[in-house]
């Protein structure tokens, strides 16, 4: 990880990374940096870092401080418009201290102090009244990101407020004082990024975010009559299946059925990691059925599915590849491919940063099946676990098991060069 940060640096500044050198206090400009990063491509920002890449460092005694700032700003909507949650990390290089943002790609338009900014080699370039510059912008968004078409005949009544009150109350769960908690409804659904306005048609309304996530199943069925995940058992009857849940409803209750049908299938095995008991299972398919929800085009008619055999279970679904083949986990650029549907996951504790879920999957997937997945990015985005050395009964009850915490025995060996120092803002 350190090479990979120091490669970063070493790069200089460009379309997706870009240095403020922030001693004491956040520049100004930090926030027209996010909202062009969001705009383009993405990319990282390095607090601490001076133009000609000389690491000076953020003084210690701010750091807290900065952080507090920055996640107090970024979920303003007066500041970036519309809003998106970003985390910041302060990492340790050489004795000294950086703080990180990634910012992933975004499929809105996003505006910071009212003004479009969007991102060149030069930096960030502020095109609100380049009327040609703005509407080739939203046409590229539409066209990349389907997860953003309006709906504007969807109501408020075709999304089902049970579950508008249940993700407002997983979102609290997750952060007591979440902007969630004290909004209204269609502030909720703004403030999430599903009701949105196309300044190129001057259409408003409801989003395919809004109604996949929120929408009632007929709503669903409507706007996407083909919509649908599988969840087959394939081990006796390998020819069809010995059990299988059709699934056709919003994304939220899609979640619920595959987790159980997982945990109806699967056995618990709990490890402890370092001092911490873990759930395996939790933590491997909370990440698979997840990248099956969230990174998938839901424009393309192909069937979703998770599938349980005897000797490997694998998912599928359909994709807009960013790269052919294996993904490595050390070694991958992570592409959101619905950035408000991933957002809206993490928000309610279903997610984590983006990337890292796909190190979770290898991490314990080497623990519970004793091998290493799979991950291939083609059309149809594949996990494939293989579980060759191991009975998979109905259910099963697992002894728990220590697994040595990765720092346990070479706490001692480490050179300080470089620590991640988790922070409250910060999911590990």
């Amino acid at each position: 990880m350190l090479k990979k940060v120091i490669d970063k640096i070493y790069q200089g500044e460009g379309i997706s990374i870009e240095f403020k050198e922030c001693k004491d206090k956040l520049n100004k400009d930090v926030y027209e940096t996010v909202c062009a990063f969001l705009n383009r491509n993405g990319g990282e920002i390095f607090l601490g870092v001076k133009d000609n890449c000389e690491i000076s460092g953020v003084n210690i005694d701010a750091i807290e401080q900065i952080k507090k700032d920055f996640i107090t700003t970024i979920n303003n909507g007066n500041k970036i418009t519309p809003t998106y949650y970003l985390s910041i990390e302060d990492l340790a290089i050489e004795g000294k201290h950086i703080l990180y943002i990634f910012v992933p790609e975004s499929s809105q338009v996003h505006r910071c102090n009212g003004r479009i900014f969007d991102r060149n080699e030069d930096g960030d370039l502020n095109i609100t009244d380049h009327t040609n510059l703005v509407a080739a912008l939203y046409e590229r968004k539409q066209l990349i990101f389907s997860e953003n078409t309006i709906y504007k005949y969807v109501k408020l009544e075709d999304l089902r407020q049970d579950i508008i009150d249940r993700v407002r109350k997983l979102a609290t769960i997750q952060k007591r004082n979440h902007v969630w908690a004290n909004l209204m409804d269609m502030e909720l659904l703004k403030s999430a990024s599903l009701y949105s306005r196309n300044y190129q048609t001057n259409e408003e309304g409801f989003t395919l975010a809004a109604v996949l996530l929120l929408g009632k199943d007929e709503v669903i069925r409507s706007i996407l009559p083909y919509h649908k995940t599988d969840a087959i058992l394939r081990r006796v009857n390998i020819d069809r299946y010995d059990d299988r849940d059709d699934i056709r409803t919003n994304l939220i209750e899609s979640y619920d059925r595959l987790m159980a049908f997982v945990a109806k299938h699967l056995p618990d095995k709990f490890y402890l990691e370092g001092d911490q008991r873990v759930n395996l299972r939790e933590y491997i398919f909370r990440e698979v059925v997840s990248n099956i929800l969230i990174h998938r085009e839901y424009n393309n008619p192909y069937p979703a599915k998770l599938v349980i055999g005897t000797n490997e279970i694998y998912t599928e679904n359909s994709n807009k590849p960013h790269g052919y083949g294996l993904i490595d986990p050390n070694n991958f650029s992570p592409f959101p491919k619905n950035p408000v549907i991933a957002q809206f996951f993490k928000e309610i504790g279903w997610a984590d940063e983006l990337g890292s879920g796909v190190r979770n999957i290898f991490k314990y997937s080497r623990v519970y099946f004793k091998n290493d997945p799979k991950i291939i990015e083609e059309d149809i985005f594949k996990i494939i676990l293989p579980v060759t050395d191991m009975r998979l009964p109905s259910k099963t009850t697992v002894r728990t098991q220590q697994v040595p915490s990765k720092c346990s025995n070479d706490a001692g060996k480490i050179s300080g060069t470089i620590k991640f120092l988790q922070g409250a803002e910060v999911k590990k």
